[in-house]
């Protein structure tokens, strides 16, 4: 009987240990999907590599696009939004070289993905949506997920979170014709902005802030859905 006990002591126990290293069945996606194509195009941030890696994107799109979570493609996430490719995520992402000390304002929360890889590089992360129920949504599924570093709230961000500023960095996930003011006012001494501009044809620019003033460097044409509420007017 004692032996009988023991063995199925030490069964539970190796079974115990296997279920909690039970491989991800998305991880093997995950690697792909940053070797193929965010590694192989030029991204070299490790920090920023390593995240993507962790951050499960299968979780943070609607149901019925979850399949297509790993392809390089933007994904359709309601009310007219997208979610960015992978690849646009961890070039925006690398280009604002965090450490993990940063306060992070994210203006486009979208379906909360880029909230969670910015949240496993940086201090905090400040995310504001302007159409309530995708920010609704990605709060409970960021929560769920169980990432405590990240506010997400409703509202427009042209004029950024004046009460938690200034921003180590800041990052825009939809375009405005122009890179408002208040966010570059927002913007703490040494810190970086990336943000997609244009109306017609677009190009991520990077801001830097120095003692001196803001510079500013165009870095790569893409294609972003508008950013809306005050930046249009």
């Amino acid at each position: 009987m004692r032996w009988h006990a023991a063995l199925l002591l030490l069964v539970g126990s190796v079974m115990s240990a296997n279920d909690a290293h039970a491989e991800d069945p998305t991880q093997g996606a995950r690697t792909r999907m940053v070797a193929e194509q965010i590694a192989a195009r030029g991204v070299r941030d490790e920090r920023v590599l390593d995240a993507m890696r962790r951050v499960p994107r299968h979780r943070l799109v609607p149901e019925e696009q979850q399949s297509r979570a790993y392809q390089d493609r933007p994904l359709p996430i309601g009310h007219r939004q997208t979610i960015s490719q992978p690849f646009i995520v961890g070039f925006m992402t690398a280009s604002l070289d965090l450490d993990g000390s940063e306060r992070v304002l994210e203006i486009g929360t979208g379906s909360g993905y880029q909230a969670a890889v910015l949240a496993e590089l940086a201090r905090h992360v400040y995310s504001i949506e302007i159409v309530a129920p995708l920010a609704a949504r990605a709060r409970a599924d960021l929560v769920e997920l169980g990432y405590e570093n990240i506010s997400v709230r409703a509202g427009d961000g042209y004029q950024g979170w004046p009460e938690e500023a200034p921003f180590d960095a800041i990052i825009v996930t939809a375009a405005p014709d122009h890179v408002p003011e208040p966010l570059i006012e927002q913007l703490a001494i040494g810190g970086r902005m990336i943000v997609p501009v244009g109306s017609g044809e677009q190009e991520l620019v990077l801001l830097t802030r120095t003692a001196a003033g803001i510079t500013r460097d165009r870095v790569l044409p893409v294609r972003f859905v508008p950013m809306t509420g005050e930046a249009q007017d």
